[in-house]
C-alpha cells in the first residue's frame, strides 16, 4: 500500500512540473491563433481562433527568405563544426604528442570567456576578408568550436585502441582511421555535437546583426527581432507570438528525432574521460 501510494504521489508531482513546464510553450501557440484581445487571457482555447497573426508575419516581413537563410548557414556550421571538431577532438585524444594537454586545458579555458570579449576583433577580420552582408561571414567564424573538440575528444578517448591499431595495420591513414572507424562508432557524439552546433547557429541574434544589413540575407532569429523591435508588428502581441512559434518548431521537431542520442552522449561523455 505504501509502495503504491509512493507511486501516485511521484507520478502526480512529476505530471504536475511537466504542465508547468509545458505551460508557456503551449500558451504562446494557442496565443499564436487568437486576436490581440484575447490573447493575454490564461486560458489555452478561444472562441476567436484567427489565421490573422500568421497572414501580418508572412505579409510583412520575408520569413521563408529568411527561413532558408537559417538554414543555410546552420546546416554549413553543423557539417564543418563536426568534421573539423572530430579531427582535432582526435588528434587530442588518440594521438601522443607534446602539448595535447596543454591545448585540452587551454581549449576548457577559452569556453569561459565571453562571446563579447572577442566580438571587435572579430568582426574586424570579418570586414578585412570583405563578408559583412555575405552567410559567409556567419559560417567561417563558427566552423570550429571548443565545445565540439571537447566533446569528440571525451567520446573518442572510450574507444579501444586496439581497434584504431588494427586500422591502421590494415593501412589505414589517420583520416580513413577517423572517418571511417572512429565517428561511425561515435554516433551519440555526432548527434549531440550536431544538436548543439545547429541550435547555437539557429538561434544566434547578436553576430547576424552586427554582419548582416540586407533584408533578403538576415536570418531568421535576426528577422523576427527587427520585426518586433523595429516596430513592424505595431504592438500586435499574436503577431509576435505567430513569429516565435515560426522560429521554435524547427528546433522541437530536430530534438524530437535526436534526444535519444543527445542524452545517451551526455551519460557516456560524463563517466570517463
Amino acid at each position: 500500500m505504501k509502495k503504491t501510494l509512493s507511486a501516485v504521489l511521484k507520478y502526480f508531482f512529476l505530471t504536475a512540473f511537466a504542465v508547468g513546464f509545458l505551460y508557456p510553450f503551449l500558451w504562446m501557440l494557442s496565443g499564436s491563433f487568437k486576436p490581440d484581445f484575447d490573447v493575454m487571457k490564461l486560458g489555452l482555447f478561444s472562441s476567436h481562433f484567427t489565421l490573422f497573426n500568421y497572414d501580418l508575419v508572412f505579409g510583412r516581413i520575408p520569413i521563408l527568405r529568411a527561413f532558408l537563410n537559417s538554414l543555410i548557414v546552420a546546416m554549413s556550421v553543423t557539417a564543418t563544426v563536426i568534421v573539423f571538431g572530430s579531427m582535432v577532438g582526435y588528434a587530442l585524444a588518440k594521438i601522443k604528442w607534446k602539448g595535447a594537454g596543454t591545448l585540452t586545458v587551454f581549449l576548457l579555458f577559452t569556453m569561459t570567456l565571453p562571446f563579447q570579449l572577442t566580438l571587435i576583433p572579430l568582426y574586424t577580420m570579418v570586414v578585412k576578408f570583405g563578408i559583412t552582408d555575405n552567410l559567409l561571414g556567419l559560417i567561417l567564424p563558427n566552423m570550429l568550436t571548443a565545445v565540439s573538440v571537447i566533446m569528440f575528444r571525451q567520446f573518442f578517448v572510450t574507444i579501444p585502441d586496439s581497434l584504431i591499431e588494427a586500422a591502421r595495420i590494415d593501412g589505414c591513414g589517420e583520416l580513413r582511421v577517423i572517418f571511417n572507424v572512429v565517428v561511425p562508432l561515435s554516433k551519440p557524439a555526432v548527434v549531440t555535437v550536431g544538436i548543439i552546433t545547429f541550435l547555437t547557429s539557429w538561434n544566434d541574434v547578436l553576430w547576424p546583426l552586427i554582419v548582416i544589413r540586407n533584408r533578403y540575407l538576415m536570418t531568421l532569429p535576426q528577422l523576427i527581432t527587427v520585426f518586433v523591435l523595429g516596430g513592424q508588428a505595431e504592438s500586435h502581441l499574436g503577431a509576435e507570438l505567430a513569429a516565435s512559434v515560426l522560429l521554435a518548431v524547427p528546433i522541437l521537431v530536430i530534438y524530437s528525432f535526436f534526444q535519444r542520442y543527445f542524452i545517451q552522449s551526455f551519460v557516456s561523455s560524463g563517466v570517463k574521460g
